[in-house]
């Protein structure tokens, strides 16, 4: 076993565990591997992947693209945001909205322009900000174009006024409880408590339809790939240098000359877009977006995936993601209550054994195994490093030796 895991073979694929190639790679062969078994094999067969479990898969890897989200701010910028369930929420209400647009006149009360809330609410029109929102192009722009406006708003006035550290966060917090609370109220033109919910098609396609489903999982897989290269390319760039650098000592970065908070802006911008295309493809697939999304417990959620696959290496954050949503979809079936009680105990547990995550897990076991090879000493030293030309023959220190002489001579 030590020498499989010492070979050069294992010890190069480690090293190369956070290359963009092999997490694609990854991508690609589970992404493939999951639609041919939901395609060419039947129900019943031991390889056969149900609808279902493409559905479930792709939530989590809806998921795994917010975690990316936060990872990169987080763990390469030092900005803990409680809030980025907010830029997820607001990303899937611009998918909701559209994807209410298209039952036309098959809602409950027949009407083809009105959802069926605003019927319900004796709406007569609809409100401004959902002109143009039966257009798939005015869609995809409200995605990116409704977290990356507020994240901008809220960074350059957090920013600016040099906010951070556990105030920031508070901030973040509150600002997601504040739209969830706005977000309730019916008068808001978003179906208050109950949301948006009963959609039919998405681009034509019915959602009900197992080709469809299978799609918006290889689409999610998809713009996972497309977000990791992003990410990696910025993390990899000169700016993504000088956002490390904030993170590691802000003052430093200032007093060289760069202006921190433009940089911890733009970071927060492209993070949030992330997390609202992961909230736009989140919700056709579960068939739902309510102000539940905007809950703070949800925003802690992400940080404790981040946290528990390692802060600071992006393909962490995907493991980490993937990893507790699976266990949570797992241990809320059998013991729901106790659930989050499980959740705190790993993330403590992970934080004490495991400080860089899961992540860190396989290189802190190659180092055990294959400790590093301590440093050569310089030949002509002794154990303790010292010069063995300093002795003399009989093994007498030779400066206190010549001291004394020195001495002698002086008196």
């Amino acid at each position: 076993m030590n020498t499989l895991l010492n070979s050069p073979s294992v010890k190069k694929m480690t090293e190369k565990m956070s290359s963009l190639h092999f997490v694609i790679a990854i991508l690609f062969v589970s992404t493939l591997y999951v639609s041919v078994c939901n395609l060419m094999f039947a129900e019943g067969s031991l390889l056969h992947v149900s609808d279902y479990t493409v559905s479930l898969l792709g939530k989590y890897l809806c998921y795994a693209l917010l975690a990316l989200a936060v990872d990169l701010v987080w763990g390469y910028c030092g900005i803990l945001s409680l809030g980025h369930g907010a830029f997820f929420a607001l990303g899937g209400y611009a998918m909701g909205m559209y994807l209410m647009r298209q039952i036309g006149d098959r809602g409950v009360y027949g009407n083809p322009e009105l959802p069926d809330f605003m019927v319900f609410l004796n709406w007569t029109e609809l409100p401004w900000y959902w002109a143009g929102s039966d257009n798939a192009l005015v869609m995809i722009l409200l995605v990116f174009a409704g977290p990356g406006l507020l994240a901008y708003i809220f960074g350059t006035l957090a920013f600016r006024s040099r906010v951070s550290g556990v105030y920031l966060s508070i901030m973040t917090q509150a600002m997601t409880y504040a739209l969830l609370l706005s977000f309730f109220r019916n008068e808001m033109g978003f179906g208050g408590n109950n949301g948006l919910t009963d959609f039919k098609e998405i681009f034509g396609f019915s959602l009900q339809s197992p080709n469809t489903k299978l799609a918006l999982f290889v689409a999610t897989a998809v713009m996972l790939a497309i977000g990791y290269a992003i990410s990696h390319f910025i993390v990899n760039s000169k700016m993504g240098r000088v956002v490390t650098a904030i993170r590691d000592s802000e003052n430093r970065v200032r007093f060289v000359g760069y202006k921190p908070q433009h940089y911890k802006v733009w970071i927060f911008v492209v993070s949030a877009m992330l997390a609202g295309v992961a909230g736009a493809l989140y919700v056709p697939q579960v068939g739902i977006i309510n102000p539940g999304e905007f809950s703070p417990l949800n925003s802690i959620e992400i940080v404790i995936w981040v946290a528990i696959g390692g802060r600071g290496t992006l393909y962490g954050a995907l493991v980490g993601a993937i990893v507790v949503s699976y266990a949570k979809t797992r241990f809320t079936a059998i013991m729901p209550e106790a659930w989050l009680f499980g959740l705190g105990g790993l993330f403590v547990l992970v934080t004490l054994l495991l400080p860089k995550g899961l992540a860190g897990l396989v290189t802190n076991l190659m180092d055990k195994i294959d400790p590093p090879a301590t440093e050569k000493k310089p030949s002509g030293t002794d154990k303790n490093g010292s010069d063995k030309n300093d002795f003399d023959k009989n093994g007498s220190d030779k400066s206190k030796s010549d001291d004394a002489t020195l001495a002698a001579e002086n008196k």
